[in-house]
């Protein structure tokens, strides 16, 4: 770890002060607004999460990735145009190069929606997960997951925008029964066999915000204001936050989504991660956030080859495209820019 004592953990953030007066939420607001202006992560504890629940999605996540090959590759993600399923380890790209990991996507269960003529093609997006038969624990699992995660997460992000001085619903109606959560179950198997350590290169998320569960091994990396990666060290139930890209776009800037990668574990030790991603409809527009510090905001950060878009759908789609290029080759073609 990094010696730098600032940087030896990042901001712990309890919610459950948010119903402990007046006097506990107001430092919960300063807080969270110096967390999320400052550094762009930190330690969600307070959560109100049950143990059970999370014991249940753990377990079965395990078993899934304990089942046969055969049974995970059968879920294989190249034969879900939606991209969703089972990505094999090496398959998922990050900064162009290979993330040595191997996962499970999931998403809200909707039926399949084919764009139509001079229909976005973001809605590709929209389908069906897919499930393994010998594991229908995992699906009852995963689905009341997403469920309970979006409702800290919606508290979350009401909590942050009253804390930046916004209106605390200003962005609900982006939301609700359309939006497009993911979840992903990730293993990272342990030390590639060429020696390379990208676990997950170096990236930025394209929600609002994502709610990482990670197990004790650690390997979770944040690249701070020095614009070095920093541990980020596992707090037991605790979910790691962090802002992304359309908080940044919806506050020009003022917040900003910070840069983050994994570390493969060392060896042959596994690491398990459960990242949710808290996402507004395919369709949302994401209007310019009011609140006070606006005139202070910099800018949405200029990167030629990540452009931010403010229609949700497009963002997410251009990432799904450039992370997994056998799903795009397969069933996107058309959309990939010529080399």
């Amino acid at each position: 770890m990094n010696s730098h004592a600032s940087y030896q953990q990042l901001p712990v953030i309890d919610l459950s002060a948010a119903d402990a007066g007046p006097g506990a939420r107001a430092a919960l607001h300063a807080g969270l607004h110096a967390a999320a202006r400052d550094v762009g992560f930190f330690q969600l504890v307070g959560h109100g999460v049950p143990d059970g629940e999370t014991r249940a999605l753990l377990t079965a996540m395990r078993r899934f990735f304990a089942l046969p090959e055969a049974d995970r590759t059968a879920l294989d993600n190249v034969n879900s145009p939606h991209f969703r399923g089972y990505t094999r380890i090496g398959d998922e790209r990050t900064g162009g190069a290979r993330d040595w990991r191997d996962q499970l996507d999931i998403g809200a269960e909707r039926p399949v929606r084919v764009p139509g003529p001079g229909e976005p093609a973001y809605w590709w997006l929209q389908g069906p997960n897919q499930w393994p038969a010998a594991l229908p624990e995992l699906r009852t699992a995963a689905l009341a997951w997403i469920d309970r995660l979006s409702g800290v997460a919606e508290r979350l992000l009401h909590e942050l925008l009253t804390a930046i001085g916004a209106p605390a619903d200003f962005y609900d109606p982006i939301f609700g029964e359309h939006a497009h959560p993911h979840l992903k179950l990730v293993r990272y198997p342990g030390s590639a066999v060429d020696g390379a350590d990208q676990g997950v290169g170096a990236h930025k998320d394209y929600g609002f915000l994502t709610l990482l569960l990670q197990d004790e091994v650690g390997g979770l990396q944040v690249q701070r204001e020095d614009g070095l990666f920093h541990d980020v060290p596992p707090i037991e139930g605790a979910f790691v936050v962090n802002l992304g890209e359309l908080l940044e776009v919806a506050t020009n800037g003022y917040l900003v989504a910070t840069n983050h990668r994994v570390v493969s574990p060392p060896g042959a030790t596994e690491r398990f991660s459960v990242p949710f991603f808290y996402n507004p409809r395919l369709d949302a527009r994401i209007e310019p956030l009011p609140f006070p510090h606006a005139s202070a905001a910099p800018g949405v950060t200029d990167d030629p080859a990540n452009p931010l878009f403010a229609e949700y759908g497009f963002n997410e789609l251009k990432g799904k495209l450039r992370a997994h290029p056998l799903v795009a080759e397969r069933h996107h073609a058309g959309l990939l820019s010529p080399a």
